[in-house]
């Protein structure tokens, strides 16, 4: 399982990479395994203003549906379409292919509480 040392991470297994104010998010290695095959993924909102822990939308495995949170507030300014036509990138490449939205973060230092990657896999038990 890929655990990449760069990002942060939500107990809801969203990771986040930080560029600047843009907050770049996914759905974690650990995740995706969890779901399954993905088939779908649904944001309704490409421009949605969310608070931290806002679900901003859903994505759909064979076997069930998950909710989306939002590991940070701010505002979405990009929804990967790409994954809209190859859900399955989200599998096969979580950190890099299969992100899922570019959010202009409103309070940056809301990072600093996320979890670092020690942290996250203490959570998953790796």
């Amino acid at each position: 399982m890929n655990f990449p040392d760069t990002l942060k991470y939500t107990k809801e297994h969203e990771w986040v990479r930080v560029e600047g104010t843009t907050a770049i998010v996914g759905i974690t290695d650990h995740a995706q395994g969890e779901l399954g095959d993905i088939v779908y993924v649904d944001i309704p909102d490409a421009a949605a203003t969310l608070k931290q822990g806002d679900t901003f939308g859903t994505i759909e495995a064979v076997k069930t549906v998950a909710d989306l949170f939002s590991p940070v507030s701010g505002t979405i300014t990009e929804v990967h379409s790409a994954v809209n036509d190859a859900p399955e990138s989200v599998n096969s490449d979580p950190y890099t292919e299969g992100w899922l939205v570019k959010i202009e973060m409103s309070n940056p230092a809301e990072v600093d509480a996320l979890m670092d990657v020690v942290a996250y896999k203490a959570l998953v038990g790796q």
